[in-house]
């Protein structure tokens, strides 16, 4: 079995550009996870995401969970950019455990901030057109009109690639050459035998299973790193 990728994120790197990210008292509901629910979960993320302004003057969600289709997936430290997350009229900062989770939740890499895992995205997707044509097509997807909630598919399990997420009962999983990982909002279960079923319920949309499938390494949270069979 192939170890995961090297490039894993550092806890060096977990300084959030955003006053007030997670120093509140109040754990906010700004965690997005593979299933495509927002929650509240003081576990800190390894990226960034914008869907537009979610949240209200008392920084509660309501019902809506996008107001545009540009969902990225961004960096926590870029330049000497500082915010402080759910301020009126500003968009929702969401957050992610890593890439794998917000590739699966129906984001993409940013074309701002992290412009080279765009270009790369792209190149492993196949895709030629622009990043607003990328968002339709991952929107159509990912998402079921007037309703807020996932579109999940089908697929043959042999068939996936490594970082694809499936469901497994009601859980998140993580493939991974022979194994599969039962993800948590702070990290990865320990590993079990890929699944042996055939057909499986697929989080991740299948412009991302593309990329994936065309060598796109997703970042992955450091608990997987010794996550090896």
């Amino acid at each position: 079995m192939r170890p995961f990728p090297s490039k894993f994120f550092r806890p060096a790197h977990l300084l959030p550009i955003l006053a007030g990210a997670y120093g509140e008292n109040m754990t906010l509901q700004n965690r997005v996870l593979a299933t495509g629910e927002i929650v509240a979960h003081p576990a800190r993320g390894m990226f960034m995401g914008n869907r537009g302004i979610l949240h209200d003057a008392g920084k509660t969600l309501g019902r809506a969970r996008w107001k545009h289709k540009a969902w990225i997936i961004c960096a926590l430290v870029w330049k000497d950019w500082h915010r402080e997350v759910m301020q009126p009229n500003a968009y929702t900062e969401l957050f992610f455990l890593d890439e794998a989770v917000a590739l699966a939740a129906g984001h993409r890499p940013c074309k701002l901030c992290r412009r080279r895992a765009f270009e790369a995205y792209c190149a492993a997707a196949g895709h030629v057109g622009s990043a607003p044509d990328l968002d339709a097509a991952l929107h159509h997807e990912r998402a079921i009109p007037r309703t807020f909630t996932q579109r999940r598919h089908e697929a043959r399990a042999p068939d996936l690639p490594n970082g694809a997420i499936i469901l497994e009962g009601e859980r998140a999983t993580l493939l991974w050459e022979d194994a599969q990982f039962a993800i948590t909002p702070s990290g990865y279960a320990s590993p079990a035998p890929r699944t042996t079923r055939e057909t499986v319920t697929v989080l991740t949309p299948p412009k991302s299973l593309a990329a994936l499938r065309g060598g796109y390494a997703p970042r992955l949270h450091p608990s997987a790193a010794g996550l090896i069979l």
